[in-house]
């Protein structure tokens, strides 16, 4: 099974949630909470999302050698 496109999702959202969270320790910005409110049900669901695509980034490492072993 190949999980590539999966795996590049996963890598933007986390790269998203990484955007935010420098946003928000630069200049205490919080773009999910401007975007969609503060701890509304739709920002708490995007955290979540955010947060479950970074368990499963842990994954990659894992991954990362093989990708280039592959002929």
């Amino acid at each position: 099974m190949n999980s590539k496109g999966f795996d590049y999702f996963v890598l933007i959202l986390v790269i998203i949630g990484a955007i935010n969270w420098g946003l928000i320790g630069f200049f205490k910005f919080d773009l999910v909470a401007f975007l969609f409110g503060d701890m509304t049900w739709i920002s708490r669901i995007i955290y979540a999302i955010v947060g479950l695509c970074g368990l499963y980034a842990i994954s990659l490492f894992g991954r990362i050698c093989s990708f280039g072993e592959r002929n």
